[in-house]
């Protein structure tokens, strides 16, 4: 549950930004325009699997939380370190979830296959 909770967000976002990336290059090339890719389908589906895995994480630091709160987060053994982990995982998944949240809105509201 700690590893899920620390590394779920950014692993989420990465996967959101990869797969949305070759989910407009398939619909901007000439070979693969014929497709039919729906780009906004693709990256609202993205996003909010995305979104559902990060508050999933933000749960499991959450809960971790509760069950450390009485250990200082310098404190010696594996329970302090696991309540500095806590603290982390909270502060990364809130920011990844901004993140999945501009990156999805804003590839939904962007026109793919125009030059700048």
């Amino acid at each position: 549950m700690q590893w899920f909770g620390l590394l779920g967000a950014p692993l989420a976002w990465t996967v959101q930004h990869i797969v949305g990336y070759g989910v407009t290059e398939a619909r901007c090339e000439v070979g693969s325009s014929r497709w039919g890719v729906g780009v906004d389908s693709w990256e609202i589906t993205l996003m909010v699997a995305s979104l559902a895995i990060v508050l999933f994480a933000e749960l499991c630091a959450v809960t971790l939380y509760f069950l450390t709160r009485d250990a200082a987060y310098d404190g010696p053994g594996p329970l302090g370190r696991r309540h500095f982990f806590v603290y982390a995982s909270s502060l990364g998944n809130l920011l990844f979830l901004g993140a999945i949240l501009l990156s999805g809105i804003g590839s939904v509201y962007h026109i793919p296959c125009r030059q700048s």
